[in-house]
């Protein structure tokens, strides 16, 4: 006797909870003629949520110590470990093979302990003691951006995300992540990951639905600090770095499509992400001789 199949529902994640969009309309993407599921189609309204929750998170994630940032990350790699054979049978729902979903969900858990390893080190790497011709101290130091937009890779639904997010939260930004369009099914599962790990709610912040229509607002909302995109599309690069002038977004551009490469895994995507502040701290003089401390 047949049944009718449920196709899992899957909601966006805004600010650790799992709301269905506003818009209430979604889509059904397929490998073939097999329907995945239902996924949403994030609305504009979805995306400003979004930022409010990455903006009030902002404050305590970039205040945590760096230390307990690479606990979080660790602690999303365990968790993702844990669920490591349901993520590799949606990668193969989606068209891949058995070997391909294993390496994908295999390097995913690698990169995220990588990055959990810089949290504290980073700091070190780009800060500075600068030399002056007055008598002060004069310090540089990294400091987060703030709330970053991003385009996560649509040649691959799980390492391509992982690779994007865990640079930016690292130092302390907070983000909205738009999941790949048609292969979208691991990016809300990774969500379900994130909310049963220590992440705060509102640190990263998962979307699903098409990029034509939600661009504009990523680029251009005013409260988003930097947008990372990552694609190869030239009209969708112009469109996004035109729109971010008007708050001098910082655009970060980036080829995706090697993945696996060892290029993907370095301090440097930190840096992309991060402000340098420099403080000036006079020398105290004591007594005649003018040493200082």
């Amino acid at each position: 006797m047949s049944r009718l199949e449920i196709l899992k529902t899957y909601k966006i994640y805004i600010g650790g909870k799992f709301p269905r969009t506003e818009s209430g309309r979604f889509y059904t993407p397929k490998n073939g003629d097999k329907a995945l599921g239902n996924i949403c189609l994030s609305s504009r309204k979805d995306f400003r949520n979004a930022v409010v929750a990455a903006r009030s998170a902002f404050g305590k994630w970039s205040g945590a110590t760096a230390y307990n940032r690479s606990q979080v990350l660790y602690r999303i790699a365990e968790m993702l470990e844990g669920r490591r054979a349901q993520f590799v049978e949606e990668i193969i729902l989606q068209g891949s093979k058995k070997a391909e979903a294993e390496k994908e969900v295999n390097t995913s858990i690698d990169r995220i302990i990588y990055y959990a390893g810089w949290c504290d080190k980073y700091s070190q790497i780009f800060s500075a003691v600068n030399p002056v011709a007055t008598s002060h101290f004069n310090f540089t130091a990294p400091e987060p951006t703030g709330v970053v937009s991003v385009f996560a890779p649509e040649e691959n639904s799980l390492i391509g995300l992982v690779s994007s997010v865990m640079p930016i939260i690292a130092s302390g930004n907070t983000c909205v992540v738009l999941a790949c369009e048609n292969m979208p099914l691991c990016a809300v599962t990774f969500a379900e990951v994130l909310n049963s790990s220590d992440v705060p709610g509102g640190v990263i912040n998962l979307l699903t639905g098409k990029r034509s229509e939600l661009l504009e607002h990523m680029a251009s909302h005013m409260d988003v600090n930097a947008f990372l995109y990552t694609g190869t599309d030239k009209k969708e690069m112009e469109a996004i770095q035109k729109l971010g002038v008007a708050n001098l977004k910082r655009i970060q551009l980036k080829d995706f499509s090697k993945i696996y490469s060892s290029e993907h895994e370095t301090p440097y995507y930190i840096e992309d992400f991060l402000e340098m502040k420099t403080t000036w701290h006079p020398i105290e003089k004591i007594g005649a001789t003018g040493s200082g401390y």
